[in-house]
């Protein structure tokens, strides 16, 4: 007859076994008490099955899987042994017997533990030594894992968990020496990442050459650029093992079959040191209060809507231009966090009318502005729509969030901004000339708008932005275009840029010191160093498994209007100014008067409505006198 319930069987099965090592454990505890009068009764064998099996009760001890014994079963079986002692000394005392010794219970404690824990460490040990011949008698790929501790472990410990692995370890590279010649679930760690080629040369004699596995999350960019370097050197494959925390829960099958892995991605190469962030800081600005974000179906204004939309604001109203962009940010927002409210708004901020309107009958305390025009080369092919967006567009915001009574604005800019060659950048140069007028406006009177404004460099993944330029050129199988064998760029991920961003509008308004040293001043997020465009093209084709100019060609296309080869975060009359808190600078441009810099805006907005656009470019230069315009594109630094 077919057994209804295995569960059952198998919880039988462990009791019964339980048991007897339980009645094996009293004849060895009364040897060990007293070797010289080593005969235990009847009764005293029986009662010691009986005491293990209720001890075992609490802590599971019949539901241990013994082919996954771990040390939370040590933990079980000490609990077990220590609890089963103690009712068996109870059962013996109440049967009016005397105990060999006064020390017995401890000794009988010992026993226990001893033989419920070495049939079951055997069973395991057995059993992965079966299952690791299985694997080494098939066509495993020899691997090396790269990186150390808890992600490590729970690889091999997944890769051990079936029969017939695809993979064979043949040791671990480590972040650094001091890790040298330990070992991890029986692995040796063979030397350190910045070791790689040698450690290759070794394993080269004797083994087919490895593929490298990552398997560590906090691996910096930099040192993972140097294994991907070496890989590429000797022709072998780089991918990443899932985080811990999926690795742990994926099943053994799709571990087993390498469907968890994943390619580095660009992202992985340009990781930096996390910068610890003041998330109770954002909270208290955030929490119960109203936030309007511009640009929010942008790449920065939709990771702005995010990271707000975790701090409980009483209400996140949505603006944007974009339907499409907007419907979809709100559609995140819905399913993420189905009871904030939410307004969805489409709105030019060219019209200044339909803003003061929303921002009337919203009541924003806090305003994001990210909406802007932001490729270069479209602004230089349509000027004044550059200018009407990123500059008039910037004070009708602020205008607007002002008369509302809001409390704080903050300024997404860019580092085009500084000594710009073009005219996006000249124009974002000036909306940060008016918030900064705004801002020392708003020092002067109690209660009135705080405008901060953050600059920093390219985003990756952004919409325009070279990676998904690269990524498509790749699917087409090439060529990727770079403008200049010269060109740099300042690279952050988006996460990254708006938590600096938010941590940035936390510090200029709540830190002192930067209240009033820095009058005026701008937030300049710290970007690193800055990175050849054409090294990252050659690391993305790398990261796709081919070769550069072999498989794939690099074609240089010359700088396009407005372009210039090096990007600045700070222009020379602007020397940076460090601040105590991690991942944020502060630039102290010029500063021009409210009244002064509102008259030009109002001649800027009328020349470009009228399409005078000579002589709105012309204004820009007055303005923004280091207005170096590259509308040809030359070469230029």
């Amino acid at each position: 007859m077919a057994v209804r319930n295995p569960s059952l069987v198998r919880l039988l099965v462990n009791v019964v076994l339980d048991g007897a090592l339980g009645a094996l454990a009293v004849p060895l505890a009364f040897w060990l008490a007293r070797p010289e009068q080593p005969l235990a009764s009847g009764f005293a064998i029986a009662a010691g099955a009986i005491a293990l099996i209720a001890g075992g009760v609490p802590f599971g001890l019949a539901t241990q899987y013994w082919r996954f014994a771990g040390l939370g079963d040590m933990r079980a079986i000490a609990g077990s042994a220590v609890l089963g002692a103690g009712l068996y000394a109870l059962l013996f005392l109440a049967a009016g017997l005397a105990l060999p010794s006064v020390s017995f219970p401890a000794i009988h404690a010992l026993a226990l533990a001893t033989l419920l824990a070495v049939p079951r460490l055997a069973y395991r040990l057995w059993r992965d030594r079966r299952d690791g011949r299985a694997g080494e008698a098939g066509d495993a790929v020899p691997i090396l894992l790269v990186g150390d501790g808890e992600g490590a472990d729970l690889f091999l410990r997944a890769l051990g968990r079936g029969r017939g692995a695809l993979y064979r370890v043949l040791g671990l590279l480590a972040p650094s020496a001091r890790q040298t010649g330990r070992r991890i679930q029986g692995q040796p760690i063979l030397g350190t990442i910045a070791e790689t080629e040698q450690i290759l040369e070794k394993l080269a004699a004797a083994e087919t050459p490895p593929r490298f596995l990552v398997v560590t999350t906090d691996l910096p960019g930099e040192t993972l650029g140097h294994l991907l370097e070496c890989a590429d050197r000797a022709g072998l494959a780089v991918r990443r093992a899932p985080d811990p925390t999926r690795l742990a829960a994926a099943s053994t099958a799709r571990a087993q079959a390498g469907l968890d892995l994943r390619p580095i991605a660009i992202e992985d190469i340009l990781n930096r040191k996390q910068v610890p962030l003041d998330r109770d800081g954002m909270a208290r600005l955030i929490a119960g209060r109203r936030v309007l974000i511009t640009g929010a179906g942008g790449s920065i204004g939709a990771e702005l809507s995010r990271q707000v939309a975790g701090f409980g604001p009483a209400e996140i109203a949505l603006l944007d231009n974009g339907e499409y962009a907007l419907w979809q940010i709100d559609l995140e927002l819905a399913t993420a966090h189905p009871t904030l409210a939410r307004s969805t708004l489409i709105a030019d901020i060219r019209d200044a009318a339909r803003l003061r309107a929303v921002c009337e009958r919203f009541r924003p305390d806090l305003v994001f502005h990210a909406a802007a025009l932001k490729h270069v080369p479209m602004v230089e092919a349509n000027p004044l729509e550059g200018l009407l967006s990123n500059a008039v567009g910037t004070r009708n915001v602020a205008d607007a969030a002002r008369a509302a009574g809001a409390t704080v604005m903050v300024q997404i800019s860019t580092d085009k901004a500084v000594n710009p060659t073009s005219v996006m950048g000249a124009a974002k140069r000036l909306a940060e000339m008016y918030c900064q007028a705004l801002d020392l406006a708003g020092r002067e009177k109690a209660g009135g708008l705080r405008c901060i404004t953050v600059r920093f460099g390219n985003v990756l993944g952004s919409t325009g932005s070279v990676v998904p330029l690269f990524q498509r050129q790749l699917a087409a199988g090439g060529p990727l275009t770079v403008t200049h064998p010269d060109m740099r760029r300042y690279f952050m991920t988006v996460r990254e840029a708006v938590g600096l961003v938010l941590q940035a509008a936390v510090v200029g308004t709540t830190a002192p010191e930067l209240s009033e040293a820095a009058l005026g001043g701008i937030f300049v997020l710290d970007m690193g160093e800055p990175v050849k465009i054409v090294d990252l093209a050659r690391q993305m084709i790398r990261l796709a498994g081919l070769r550069p100019e072999t498989d794939i060609a690099i074609r240089f296309t010359g700088l396009r209007a407005g372009e210039k080869l090096f990007e600045e975060m700070f222009h020379g009359q602007e020397p940076p100014k460090p601040t105590r808190y991690p991942g944020l600078l502060m630039a102290a441009p010029r500063t021009a008067d409210l009244a002064i810099i509102s008259r030009a805006l109002d001649e800027l907005a009328g020349a470009c409505s009228r399409g005078q656009e000579g002589q709105a470019l012309a204004l820009l230069a007055r303005l923004v006198p280091e207005f170096s315009h590259n509308a040809a594109g030359a070469a230029r630094a």
